[in-house]
């Protein structure tokens, strides 16, 4: 795709490949690869824009399959003065841009509660687009105010309703770019928030693939909703539990496997393409049809065109 980019103080790449900012390491080129120097540049180049140009903010790559055609469109990255996080009483205030886990260890420092962040996968811009949560808490049940860039350059605030959250889900307009949110959480002690976290590690280190190339959960539970961690947690309508029922644990395409550890981690075992991983995942969802008729939903992002 041809078309002329806006200037930026920020860096431009051209025809930047994806894979290897990906966790499941595959995928094509993106036309162009803009990191914003900070806010201001972000609104000027998005103000500035062709309208038709298409743009699909990206974060650590931890739930996303980029096909091996690559993205006829601006990637846009956000790094350095966009990671920052800062606490005040029982907020916590961070950029789009800070892992979960270290806003999470910084919470608990500081004696606020937002300990569900520490065991997901990525940044704050992705965990506030999908409602990121588990053990019975979600970014809606925290959020205060979140801070985005629209396509057309304007820094607009919004609050939790605004964004409609739903399991996995927001409204959050196509192209806009997250660039800040602001936490609450109940006040704790830190000894015990961050012996809960570790705790919460050793749980997840036991029954997840977290060695190997992975995009985290790779469909939404059919319940509708995260497990809960509880004891009295029921299983029935967990995806890894259809995934098992159909008979496609361990199920393999070319170097693409459903971990035979936790059923629903689609992984990378080596060499795989972006087509392997996400034909399996076809693979997977038609067995559970045909055995349950539950139609399993796809929590991982899958862009770009096909190889």
């Amino acid at each position: 795709m041809t078309y002329s980019l806006p200037e930026t103080r920020g860096r431009l790449t051209p025809d930047r490949p994806l894979n290897d900012l990906t966790w499941l390491r595959v995928g094509g080129p993106a036309d162009w690869f803009f990191q914003p120097a900070d806010h201001d540049d972000l609104c000027a180049f998005l103000g500035a824009l062709d309208p038709n140009v298409p743009v699909f903010p990206m974060g650590v790559g931890s739930n996303l399959i980029v096909r091996d055609g690559g993205l006829r469109a601006v990637v846009i990255r956000l790094g350095r003065g966009f990671n920052g996080i800062s606490v005040e009483g029982t907020r916590v205030t961070c950029g789009a841009a800070a892992l979960d886990a270290h806003v999470a260890k910084r919470a608990a420092q500081a004696g606020i509660d937002l300990t569900f962040l520490r065991t997901i996968p990525g940044s704050i811009g992705g965990a506030v687009r999908m409602n990121a949560g588990c053990y019975g808490s979600y970014v809606a049940d925290h959020l205060v105010e979140a801070r985005a860039v629209t396509r057309d350059g304007e820094l607009v605030s919004l609050s939790p309703d605004a964004l409609a959250f739903g399991y996995r889900s927001s409204n959050l307009p196509e192209g806009w770019v997250l660039v800040e949110a602001v936490f609450e959480g109940a006040a704790g002690d830190p000894e015990a928030l961050e012996a809960r976290m570790e705790e919460q590690l050793a749980k997840r280190d036991a029954t997840q693939p977290i060695k190997e190339r992975s995009a985290g959960s790779t469909f939404r539970n059919p319940a509708g909703y995260s497990s809960t961690g509880r004891a009295d947690d029921t299983h029935d309508l967990k995806a890894w539990k259809v995934i098992d029922d159909a008979g496609m644990r361990g199920a393999t395409r070319g170097g693409a496997q459903m971990s035979p550890k936790h059923s629903n981690f689609l992984v990378n075992t080596g060499g795989a393409t972006a087509a392997d991983l996400e034909g399996l995942g076809e693979d997977v969802r038609a067995k559970v049809r045909e055995q349950s008729g539950i139609e399993l939903i796809w929590e991982v992002i899958r862009i770009g065109d096909p190889g």
